[in-house]
């Protein structure tokens, strides 16, 4: 493999690291002469799904959203796509240790050091859980400790891409993710959110504090039935010179239930900065290369002297470093594009930015979706134009820039036919299903409800079925952006208007299996298993014992069986 150039352009050099889930390299970038990691992944090999397509789809989809979050603790994505067989994430090389090789070689490990990193990870959640991002696998492997102490997070959305729309295990019944870390609502398959990273914060947090995971075992079930049911071991039981305030955030973090854990990343943070070293409490020696204490003792200082570069690197492909500086910062959503709400449109119904899931729309729809593929009467060539240079980004998959596109034509389009046209109605329908494609749904959320209310008004043939779709989308936005409850509500109230179309026997099940994984990520797991062996049930009547869809839904109620046993 050594020697292989990937998408004709990075040329393999030297095997950093290789697992299940595949491969790690460092490559050089022979269009721009640099050296850059790349990770190599099979889908076959990760999930057995016979939808290879479909996983290339997700996997490319997840990278270019990631690729969208722009925060200096964040691996930085160049390029992603497939290559014949193999998956390909390209990222920014940088050298530095794991943070597991960085707590093997400073144990143990200082408590102040553990508060800057935990710290330094707060910052880094609560700007990508305000997109929202879910990163679903944190853990030490996945943190990286640079030369001048600061932490780059790797692996952003990789989860996501692996994982399925509806379930959380694999054909094999293991967990996506690293069981160690997993909170209880991942592994049981319910719905995640930022409560899910805070849980697993809690773990790293506990890991470096004693030296050890609060739960560990021989067997992956093992582990998940200790998460589930056992109380962590306070940490100052197991090392006292750890303040009091920090174990009482470790249990916190650790809570069974996502409602016992702290609000936000925010909120973990404000509780960790009084045990945060200031820049008065410098002292000789500290904030030495490797030091995550540096970026508080030393705000904004530059690199510490680095030694030769040896003859051959041990980098990893990681990002820059978090801010320098003791003051936390609130963060802010990823810079989004300028909104171009239609005239008289509540200009809210364009602001945000959003998660990067599949949703349930089939996949992107060119414009006019169901009607002529360019709206009649447009008016103007600017406008057809643009039309069908959205189509063509479709068809390429440049569902960001197709976003762009067609914000920018509905001002144009709303001036020349009215904001409340046919024309541009059909326009809003292809923007809102476009943001859903591109994971988008803080955008997508307010013109769905809007557009939902809108046909709910009409009187024509199909527009109260229109008007559920457009509802049930939303629902599904709201679940993606971890509005947990109000998501369960939204389905539960839509479920019998669904089931009194019996030409759709499929929709009301889909909605009945979000709904059982709502419960689950609200901890109600007895009113998640009986909602799912109903669904089990009706399933197989409709698909078969032997269909995907049951099959899915038997593996969750097998894996909850267990865990509970």
């Amino acid at each position: 493999m050594n020697g292989r150039v990937v998408a004709e352009r990075y040329e393999l050099s030297a095997l950093l690291g290789q697992g299940g889930m595949g491969q790690v390299w460092i490559a050089y970038d022979r269009r721009l002469d640099r050296r850059v990691g790349v990770k190599l992944l099979r889908p076959d090999r990760v999930s057995g799904t016979p939808d290879a397509e479909e996983m290339r789809r997700r996997f490319v989809r997840e990278c270019r959203v990631t690729a969208q979050v722009d925060h200096p603790g964040l691996v930085t994505v160049h390029d992603a796509g497939s290559d014949n067989d193999d998956l390909y994430l390209v990222m920014q090389y940088v050298e530095g240790a794991d943070l597991a090789d960085h707590l093997a070689e400073h144990d143990p490990y200082p408590w102040p050091w553990a508060v800057s990193v935990a710290a330094q990870l707060c910052a880094v959640l609560a700007s990508v859980h305000a997109v929202p991002i879910i990163h679903r696998d944190l853990k030490p492997r996945n943190v990286m400790v640079k030369p001048d102490g600061t932490l780059t997070v790797l692996d952003l959305g990789i989860a996501a891409a692996l994982d399925t729309d509806t379930t959380r295990l694999t054909h094999t019944g293991s967990p996506i993710g690293s069981p160690a870390y997993m909170a209880p609502e991942q592994a049981m398959g319910g719905t995640v959110g930022p409560y899910t990273d805070l849980y697993a914060l809690g773990v790293l947090l506990h890991e470096l504090l004693s030296g050890e995971v609060p739960f560990a075992g021989s067997t992956a079930l093992g582990v998940l039935h200790r998460h589930l049911y056992e109380p962590p071991v306070p940490v100052r039981r197991l090392r006292a010179d750890v303040p009091e305030p920090l174990e009482a955030l470790v249990l916190r973090l650790l809570g069974k239930d996502p409602q016992e854990r702290p609000a936000d990343a925010q909120e973990v943070y404000q509780a960790l900065v009084p045990l945060l070293p200031t820049a008065s409490q410098g002292r000789p020696g500290a904030g030495a290369p490797m030091d995550p204490t540096r970026p508080f003792l030393h705000p904004h200082a530059p690199w510490p002297a680095r030694a030769a570069a040896p003859a051959v690197p041990q980098p990893v492909a990681a990002a820059a470093a978090v801010p320098r500086q003791a003051a936390a910062v609130p963060p802010a959503a990823p810079a989004a594009p300028p909104p171009y709400p239609p005239v008289g449109a509540d200009p809210r119904t364009f602001a945000g930015f959003g998660d990067p899931r599949s949703s349930g729309t089939g996949g992107h729809r060119h414009p006019g979706a169901g009607s002529p593929q360019q709206p009649p009467g447009t008016g103007g060539p600017d406008v057809a134009a643009a039309v069908d240079e959205v189509k063509r980004l479709l068809d390429q998959g440049r569902i960001t820039h197709a976003v762009d596109i067609l914000g920018g034509i509905l001002p144009a389009a709303a001036a020349r036919h009215g904001a409340h046209s046919p024309v541009v109605r059909t326009l809003r329908k292809q923007y809102a299903a476009t943001l859903m494609d591109d994971g988008q749904y803080r955008r997508a959320l307010p013109e769905l409800r809007a557009l939902g209310e809108e046909f709910g008004r009409d009187t024509g043939t199909g527009a109260a079925r229109q008007a559920l779709q457009f509802h049930y989308e939303a629902a599904q936005c709201l679940e993606q952006l971890g509005e947990v409850a109000q998501a369960l509500d939204e389905y539960r109230a839509l479920l019998p208007h669904f089931e009194r179309y019996p030409d759709d026997p499929v929709r009301p099940l889909e909605i009945r299996r979000s709904i059982g994984h709502l419960l689950l990520a609200l901890g109600e797991r007895g009113a998640a298993q009986e909602t799912l062996s109903r669904l089990l049930h009706d399933a197989e009547r409709l698909h078969g014992p032997h269909g995907a869809f049951p099959a899915e839904v038997r593996r969750t109620l097998y894996w909850l069986g267990q865990v509970r046993g």
